[in-house]
């Protein structure tokens, strides 16, 4: 009963463009065509942690109704809707101080709600160890994952052989890098102390409250100005004018980076941040020369290698000579890049923005 969820769905996943938009961005969508959207599949998940009356649900005021058609089940209590986009530290002394006025004893697990599992027995299970020692620690505790390869699409965590307690695979944290260069992910890999971060925090409630206060003391301040509002018809109005006050900051820049008692639990349980289109090529089935075709009942490819192609279910698509492109259509927009620069998808969303406003985005 003290274990709380708190999945963070605020993100408009514009690296998902044309599929993903504003109005109804990457986690409300079925990417992979099973049946279950991307934040479904994550509020199932923790349903084998938590209490269903004990996940909570960070999001977008204006996703709110996506929220309660995709999750019946979430009550309005658990829906926790933000007023603007303010990135992690907000969110998460929101959602830590909603809980601990609720119950003071809860351990909670923060997490994206747009992450793939592919080992779920795994993933309970290291999520469950590290709560399980944040009940009983004044720590914080990040899940790194154990990296095959030198991705330059993630962030680092390198850990030292110092353990917590007597929990031989909780280590301390010695520093987080942002994503580095391709040389540099080389030499990580190779050392042998180095993880993926994976952006999923497990911590008791005292814990990542004190290190509010201590690091980000003014917006700790803020949100403790809350105590009586949360739960009651005036937490709306109050986070209103909250948020109107919090600096746009990160969880990892104000308070994981500056903190001395954060560990690391290393993990492998099949795990994809779906950043991009090529972590969906990573994932998806492919065909015997590499393709991703989703759905593929009316796509035709010729001489093509490589391609990822995500159409809509009732055109008829005839691709000729493609080789390592990414092709997208949907919400009447075609796209057409090279696997190898889809960096640039950012970019050229703000491009159309520019040029047409919000028609297309």
């Amino acid at each position: 009963k003290n274990r709380y969820a708190l999945i963070m769905a605020g993100g408009v996943g514009s690296r998902f463009w044309p599929v993903s938009r504003t109005e109804f961005p990457k986690q409300f969508i079925d990417f992979f065509g099973v049946g279950k959207t991307l934040i479904q599949s994550t509020y199932e998940r923790f349903l084998n942690i938590c209490l269903p009356e004990n996940i909570f649900i960070v999001t977008n005021e204006s996703y709110i109704g996506l929220i309660k058609e995709q999750l019946p089940n979430i009550g309005d209590n658990q829906i926790l809707a933000e007023p603007m986009m303010r990135n992690t530290a907000p969110c998460i002394a929101y959602g830590s101080m909603k809980i601990a006025e609720l119950n003071p004893n809860a351990v909670i697990v923060v997490a994206p709600s747009d992450h793939t599992i592919a080992n779920q027995p795994a993933f309970i299970e290291a999520i469950e160890k590290s709560m399980d020692v944040a009940a009983d620690s004044d720590c914080l505790i990040t899940l790194g994952i154990k990296p095959n390869r030198p991705d330059t699409g993630y962030g680092y965590i390198q850990y030292i052989d110092e353990v917590l307690g007597g929990n031989s695979d909780v280590h301390k944290v010695k520093t987080f890098t942002e994503k580095p260069n391709l040389e540099l992910a080389k030499s990580f890999l190779q050392s042998g102390d180095f993880l993926w971060n994976a952006g999923i925090f497990i911590w008791s409630v005292n814990a990542i409250n004190k290190a509010f206060k201590k690091h980000l003391p003014d917006m700790h301040e803020i949100f403790t100005g809350g105590k009586t509002a949360f739960n009651t018809i005036s937490e709306k109005e109050f986070i209103a004018n909250a948020y109107q006050l919090c600096t746009n900051i990160s969880i990892d820049f104000g308070i994981m980076e500056k903190a001395d008692n954060v560990f690391v639990l290393p993990s492998e349980f099949g795990w994809s941040d779906l950043g991009t289109w090529a972590s969906i090529y990573e994932m998806a089935e492919k065909d015997y020369v590499g393709n991703a075709v989703i759905p593929s009942e009316q796509v035709m490819m010729y001489d093509s290698s490589n391609c990822m192609v995500n159409v809509p279910k009732d055109k008829l698509v005839i691709l000729q000579g493609m080789h390592d492109y990414i092709v997208v259509e949907s919400n009447n927009t075609l796209l057409i890049c090279k696997r190898a620069e889809e960096q640039n998808v950012k970019n050229i969303v703000a491009d159309v923005k520019a040029k047409f406003g919000g028609k297309f985005i």
